[in-house]
C-alpha cells in the first residue's frame, strides 16, 4: 500500500520510489495523540497532519527523508520516500512507543490520573533519536511563547533545511546539520526572530555537534542525560527537560521553570495554582513515570481557567 496526498504535479515528479513496512504493535496505540506531540505548530515544515496521516520530514545519516504514518486497524501503515528511507522504517517502532516501559506505572494514585489512563489506552511515550534536532528546537523555545518559537523554527528549517522527497502535502524540509546551522548567519537569526543569547547556545552547541548526541545516548539513566545537556552553556533543566522527553522518551522527565506546566498540574491534581516546588511534590508519587503523568494531564482536558490576557510577545528585530 502506498499512502498518497495531493500535492503539485511537479512534486509528485520528483517523488522517489516509495518504500513500506507494517508496524503491528503489542500494545494499545493512539497514533496521533503519540507521535502527533513532536508537531510544533500547525505550519511546522518537518511535520504535517493531513487527515489519518502523519508526515514526517528527516534528516538521517543517508540523508533526507519523508516518512508518512497511517493507523490502519491495529496496524500502522508507514511509506518512506528519499536516501534515508531504510532508516526512517527502522525507527518507526520506536516513533509509536516501542521502548515506552509503563510497568511501574500506578494510576490509581490519583483519580483524574486514573480516569485519563482509561480514556486513553493508546497513549504512548514517542522517540525521535534526533537528540541534537530536539536540542535546537527547544533552545529556540526558552523564554518566548509558542507563537514565537513556532514561526523561528519555520523561518529557519525552511530555509536552510534540506527539501523533503515525495508526495508531500506542502513543501516540508528535513532539519538542517549541526554544520548547517552553525554557519547561519547573524542577521538570519535576527531576521527569525530568534534572540542573540539562544542563537549563541545554538552555534555553540554545532560546534560539538553530533558528540552531544553520542554523549547523552551514552549515559545510563535520566540524570546522567540531565547533567549531559546541562553541562552546555546556555542549557538548563527546562530545556534539557524538552530534549530528553522528544528524542529519547523519557517518562520522568518534567518541565521545570515552564510558564504554565505547574499551573496546570496544581489544578489538575490539587485543584489549585502551584509552583515547581509544588508540582514536583504532586508528581512525587510517580517518580519514574511523571512525564506520563503530565501527559495524562494535559489528554485529559482539563485546564486551570485562563483569568488575565495572554502573554504578548516581544519582538526585538526592530530595536
Amino acid at each position: 500500500m502506498t499512502l498518497t496526498a495531493d500535492s503539485a504535479p511537479a512534486d509528485a515528479a520528483r517523488a522517489d520510489v516509495a518504500q513500506e513496512t507494517v508496524y503491528r504493535p503489542p500494545h494499545d496505540l493512539d497514533l496521533h495523540r503519540t507521535v502527533g506531540m513532536l508537531r510544533r505548530g500547525r505550519n511546522d515544515p518537518t511535520m504535517v497532519i493531513d487527515g489519518p496521516v502523519i508526515w514526517r520530514a528527516m534528516r538521517t545519516p543517508d540523508g533526507p527523508t519523508t516518512l508518512a504514518l497511517r493507523m490502519v486497524g491495529q496496524e500502522v501503515r508507514a511509506t518512506a520516500w528519499g536516501p534515508g528511507a531504510d532508516a526512517a522504517l527502522a525507527l518507526v517502532p520506536a516513533l509509536c512507543g516501542a521502548h515506552d516501559d509503563d510497568g511501574d506505572f500506578d494510576a490509581s494514585l490519583h483519580p483524574l490520573v486514573a480516569e485519563s489512563a482509561r480514556r486513553n489506552p493508546g497513549l504512548r511515550l514517542t522517540r525521535t533519536d534526533e537528540v541534537f534536532d530536539a536540542l535546537v528546537c527547544a533552545i529556540i523555545e526558552q523564554k518566548v511563547t509558542g507563537m514565537q518559537a513556532f514561526g523561528a523554527w519555520r523561518w529557519l528549517v525552511s530555509r536552510y533545511g534540506e527539501r523533503a522527497p515525495g508526495p508531500t502535502p506542502r513543501p516540508m524540509f528535513a532539519v538542517p546539520t549541526p554544520e548547517q546551522w552553525f554557519r547561519i548567519p547573524s542577521w538570519a537569526w535576527h531576521r527569525a526572530g530568534v534572540e542573540p543569547p539562544q542563537s549563541r547556545t545554538i552555534v555553540r552547541a554545532a560546534e560539538r555537534g553530533d558528540r552531544i548526541a553520542r554523549a547523552v545516548r551514552a549515559a545510563a539513566d535520566g540524570a546522567g542525560r540531565d547533567r549531559v545537556l546541562t553541562s552546555l552553556p546556555g542549557v538548563g533543566a527546562w530545556t534539557s527537560a524538552e530534549t530528553r522527553i522528544r528524542a529519547l522518551g523519557d517518562p520522568d522527565a518534567v518541565s521545570v521553570g515552564d510558564y504554565h506546566l505547574a499551573h496546570e498540574v496544581g489544578f489538575a491534581l490539587a485543584g489549585k495554582r502551584t509552583d515547581d516546588a509544588g508540582m514536583e511534590e504532586l508528581l512525587a508519587p510517580w517518580t519514574g513515570q511523571r512525564q506520563r503523568v503530565v501527559r495524562l494531564i494535559y489528554a485529559s482536558g482539563v485546564q486551570e481557567p485562563r483569568r488575565g490576557p495572554r502573554l504578548a510577545p516581544e519582538d526585538h528585530r526592530h530595536r
